[in-house]
């Protein structure tokens, strides 16, 4: 039994509904007239569209699968679109075969105009993209806006405030575009960089920064001036700090988006130790007399 409309999507008659719908945006977008500009595109279009139509709905799809082509009086479809001259409505002949059912519409990309088969007004296509974006660590946390380049049209996005890898971001009417239907939405998941400083790391909405702490500093005590993503602060650090001693600094992390509270600063005292060569000779000679060995 011939049947043609699996022909049409050029998919097999045991494809899934998954392979159906991605062999129809594929030749959809292949053969939309706003971007194929042959004249026969557009009759192809419509091909496309009305076998997606009853291959995409469970009971017109089983009533073709009983029938076939016998249901185009044994012509392929093609031959059978192509039979109903231009002034056809190729929705309303194919409800004639199918039966009207209420609220339908197209389900996919594109479509005819006036109604869908389902008696319906026609169906938004899908016109959201969908790409991956990489971004810096410092402007995950602080927000910025990337200059970026999307099918040929470049421009800048915002990127906000405390956004992590994984997590999405909507560029309104920057996606894909079909006549008599509002532009899509480009749809960017966002990769972020480690620090290519290798100073910060993030637990959830907390920041881990290493600073250095001169050893006269560590010893005796001080401030040390720190340079942070929101400003420079001047942390006093205690006699006898260690290596690695944690100092914590309130609401200098990241901006959780959903509760919009900022997480907070935490820095890793790591001691800078004088060289050897630039310790004046008296000094030295104390050093090895007095420091303990173990």
């Amino acid at each position: 039994m011939s049947k043609s409309l699996y022909e049409t999507l050029q998919v097999s008659e045991n494809a899934s509904a998954a392979e159906i719908k991605k062999s129809y945006r594929s030749l959809a977008k292949k053969y939309h007239p706003d971007m194929n500009k042959d004249h026969e595109a557009e009759d192809k279009f419509k091909e496309i569209n009305a076998a997606y139509e009853v291959l995409s709905d469970e009971r017109k799809k089983a009533k073709y699968d009983m029938h076939g082509d016998a249901m185009f009086g044994g012509q392929n479809f093609h031959d059978f679109a192509n039979g109903q001259g231009g002034g056809a409505d190729i929705n309303d002949i194919l409800n004639q075969m199918f039966g009207r059912q209420g609220g339908g519409g197209f389900g996919g990309q594109g479509g005819f105009r006036g109604q869908g088969f389902g008696g319906g007004q026609r169906q938004a296509p899908d016109l959201d993209v969908s790409a991956n974006l990489t971004i810096d660590f410092k402007t995950s946390i602080m927000g910025g806006v990337k200059n970026i380049t999307v099918s040929g049209s470049t421009f800048d996005i915002k990127i906000p405030q405390g956004i992590k890898s994984g997590q999405k971001i909507r560029a309104k009417g920057k996606g894909n575009q079909a006549q008599g239907f509002p532009a899509g939405d480009l749809i960017l998941t966002l990769r972020v960089e480690e620090d290519y400083n290798e100073l910060y790391t993030r637990d959830e909405d907390d920041l881990i920064l290493k600073f250095d702490v001169p050893l006269y500093s560590a010893l005796f005590g001080g401030k040390v001036e720190i340079e942070t993503y929101h400003k420079t602060i001047n942390l006093k650090v205690p006699q006898n700090t260690k290596q690695n001693q944690k100092f914590r600094v309130k609401e200098l992390g990241a901006l959780n988006r959903k509760t919009k509270e900022v997480g907070n600063l935490y820095l890793l005292a790591n001691i800078v130790l004088p060289k050897v060569e630039d310790i004046p000779e008296d000094l030295l000679e104390v050093l090895k007399e007095k420091l303990p060995q173990n």
